[in-house]
């Protein structure tokens, strides 16, 4: 006999932030890992737009996407990790990775997405360093040559 999974508790207690937002793109899940990566409690987030944590600047280009994939339902995030900008609640830049699945209802229709989301800033700053540093290194080594 296998127990029942709780899944209000299991998307409380993942450490990734886990997002979902309806077919217009408004927020209808925000977790406990969502609050401390983007700094909005769940009360300040639900019933928001995604504009919440998305850049100004990307933001035509976010609505494109999610539109287009409303539409067809189809994304090809649910396998490949999307990498992108996002700001937190005092507009400080971040970097995150997610994936997406999307939600149908009982006739497959697509009534919203789900994102499970993980902060990358750091890993993505130390990337950055090690690349400047390789190029640095390859440069000095052709002065020498």
């Amino acid at each position: 006999m296998t127990e029942q999974i709780d899944y209000a508790q299991l998307v409380s207690a993942i450490g990734d932030a886990i997002i979902i937002s309806d077919a217009k793109g408004a927020i209808t899940l925000w977790n406990p890992a969502a609050e401390r990566m983007f700094g909005f409690t769940q009360a300040e987030a639900m019933g928001q737009s995604l504009d919440l944590i998305i850049p100004e600047r990307l933001r035509g280009r976010h609505w494109e996407g999610y539109d287009k994939t409303m539409a067809t339902g189809i994304t090809r995030y649910g396998h490949d990790l999307l990498k992108v900008p996002a700001v937190d609640k005092d507009g400080k830049s971040m970097s995150i990775a997610f994936t997406v699945s999307l939600l149908k209802d009982a006739a497959g229709a697509v009534t919203g997405i789900v994102a499970v989301i993980r902060d990358e800033t750091v890993r993505f700053q130390e990337e950055r360093a090690l690349k400047k540093r390789l190029v640095e290194l390859e440069s000095q080594v052709r002065e020498q040559a």
